[in-house]
């Protein structure tokens, strides 16, 4: 029974980088063995265990053969006389196929280690298009590296182009295609990750909302890149910038996706852009199993995102109107998301790139002010304040008293709002 640290944890030491989820692969033992020391076992396709103290993952070394489609269409054979090599040939890529023993020797049998001096994402043996899931994987660890200087091997993105052509993608299940994509918004450079999957074809079959949009034109006045696909990697590019957060990425990456289905005749005008860029999201997000709030903010970002860009002419009441559409009152953090996005989306322009951006400071000037009407005292002074009467109201002047506190707060509010414009 050998024990040997295998994987991330291998790759990001050589790399210089820190990585706290450690690996194991155990050559040598069984089932049996690894209970009988204490094991926790808590894989259900193939045995990996949870040590019992440090609690991290042991798993038997072995062998896996095609038996279906996707990425679970796999038997696995973990006997005891599975090998340390074999265990690494099912390995996608060269540079997570290096293991170490206990003596911190390095066992690399198929040139990891090469392949990091050079920059180099390469697959490990054919077997590599059993997995379709690994086209991906890839695309994710060139978006992790990329600022590295890690590119992809011709050979693997050929090979990564045949499984697409194979149709093997259109059997990845919703969940595992989101935690790729998911992740890769939280990798140092994003954008390589959709260039990455549409220089193989897999960005049509993953996000052919997005792939669409390369070759549609823009008015040159106002993006002088025109093609609606590059403002799109641009505009995550600046995101990246911006911010960490992987749910303003994600809502930069589909903000524009309504240009994809304006009418032809218009282009390159996208009349209502904004509308129809809602319904495409909302498909994208059931298709995928997108999280709620990732959603949410792409939609906000879709419709109102070119208002935002002319608040600077806008009115105290039209800059309200915004600020209640965005739910900014009770939600400030979705208004600082979107002001990201929008922010990005302007940026995201060729000779634009180091642009102010003027409007989200006068959004978050005129939300402190709005936000600084002190709503109780307002009511209380014109005899609106609820009371222990309340319930004795009947409903239709309950109605008419909701709609006069709206009035009047909104009035107030747009009044704080228009001096912030006057100064």
């Amino acid at each position: 029974m050998n024990v040997y640290l295998v994987g991330g944890a291998v790759r990001d030491k050589l790399l210089g980088l820190e990585n706290a989820d450690r690996d194991w692969v155990v050559t040598g033992a069984t089932v049996k063995d690894m209970l009988d020391r204490g094991f926790l076992q808590v894989g259900k396709d193939f045995p990996v265990f949870l040590h019992p103290r440090s609690k991290e993952e042991y798993a038997l070394a072995r062998t896996e053969r095609k038996s279906g489609t996707g990425h679970t269409g796999f038997v696995i054979n973990a006997d005891p006389s599975v090998t340390l090599e074999e265990d690494l040939l099912r390995r996608d890529l060269t540079i997570n196929a290096i293991a170490q023993n206990t003596d911190g020797v390095l066992i690399d049998p198929f040139g990891g280690c090469t392949d990091l001096q050079k920059r180099i994402l390469r697959h490990v043996s054919p077997a590599f298009s059993e997995d379709p899931l690994r086209v991906l994987r890839v695309a994710r660890f060139a978006a992790r590296f990329a600022d590295r200087g890690f590119r992809v091997a011709e050979e693997t993105l050929h090979l990564m182009q045949e499984m697409v052509n194979s149709g093997e993608l259109q059997h990845l299940v919703a969940e595992r295609v989101w935690q790729e994509l998911g992740r890769s918004l939280n990798e140092t450079s994003p954008v390589v990750f959709v260039e990455t999957l549409r220089a193989c074809g897999a960005l049509q079959v993953i996000l052919p909302e997005v792939d669409c949009l390369f070759g549609i034109p823009q008015p040159e006045q106002y993006h002088p890149e025109i093609d609606t696909g590059e403002h799109t990697l641009m505009s995550l590019r600046q995101a990246s910038r911006l911010s960490d957060d992987a749910v303003v990425r994600y809502a930069v990456l589909v903000h524009d996706v309504g240009k994809g289905v304006t009418p032809v005749e218009n282009w390159p005008h996208h009349y209502r852009h904004e509308q129809l860029g809602v319904k495409l999201i909302e498909a994208i997000g059931k298709r995928l199993r997108v999280p709620n709030e990732h959603t949410a903010i792409a939609k906000l970002t879709s419709l109102h995102h070119t208002q935002c860009h002319q608040l600077m002419k806008a009115r105290p009441g039209t800059i309200l109107k915004l600020l209640e559409a965005l739910d900014a009152f009770r939600r400030p953090r979705q208004m600082e998301q979107f002001l990201l996005c929008c922010e990005a989306d302007a940026r995201g322009r060729t000779s634009f790139e180091e642009a102010p951006y003027p409007q989200a400071a006068l959004l978050r000037s005129a939300y402190a002010a709005a936000k600084a009407v002190d709503i109780n005292c307002l009511l209380l002074e014109h005899g609106l304040l609820a009371d222990g009467d309340n319930a004795q109201i009947s409903k239709p002047d309950q109605q008419n008293k909701h709609i006069k506190i709206q009035e009047l707060v909104k009035k107030h509010r747009t009044d704080a709002i228009k001096k912030i414009l006057s100064h």
